[in-house]
């Protein structure tokens, strides 16, 4: 078991070396951080979106925004769009599960906000309406996949395609550019 152990340690590790070396992806990093600032400097929102582990990303960092990273500070706008049941279930009873984002972002998004689209594959359906909607709108969109990138990449700004098609080691990788996104714009938007 112990080797089982080190091999998946040795896989996760292995995908986050990828990311160490890639210097476009560090690029992408800071122009999300840049966007990301200027949007709130503007009174915009961000917004996240995706389904099961994604979904709990969504929420994550929406919270890190919301709440505090490193610093106390004054909570920032951000919102996971699953979090309101009684609208999820509504809408995916009487549409469709597919236009559950989509409609949130008609409902609530605006010109200069941010989405940040989460889904390891990139085609998760509901993800890419909500895309292509923030895209219409307006919105800044960020996607954060795995390595094809899905049809996500076709309506984003700035993607974040883990060099991975393994779920656990993309959603690994998810959460460390998020936090990192996290990190810089707290101390950017705070310093």
């Amino acid at each position: 078991m112990t080797k089982s152990i080190k091999n998946i340690i040795a896989q996760s590790i292995a995908v986050k070396s990828k990311l160490l070396e890639d210097t476009a992806t560090h690029q992408k990093i800071s122009n999300a951080v840049d966007t990301i600032v200027a949007t709130f400097k503007n009174g915009g929102r961000l917004y996240f979106c995706g389904n099961g582990g994604s979904a709990a990303d969504a929420q994550h960092l929406a919270a890190e925004f919301t709440g505090r990273f490193y610093k106390d500070r004054k909570p920032l706008p951000a919102e996971a769009l699953h979090v309101n049941t009684s609208f999820l279930t509504a809408v995916a009873n009487d549409y469709s599960y597919d236009e559950v984002y989509q409609r949130m972002i008609i409902a609530q998004g605006r010109k200069g906000d941010v989405l940040f689209g989460i889904s390891t594959s990139g085609n998760s359906k509901n993800v890419v309406l909500a895309q292509e909607e923030a895209k219409k709108i307006g919105l800044h969109v960020i996607s954060l996949t795995g390595e094809g990138g899905g049809k996500m990449k076709e309506s984003c700004d700035i993607l974040f395609n883990v060099p991975s098609n393994d779920t656990p080691r993309i959603q690994e990788s998810h959460i460390l550019i998020g936090h990192i996104i996290c990190q810089l714009v707290e101390e950017k938007y705070f310093d």
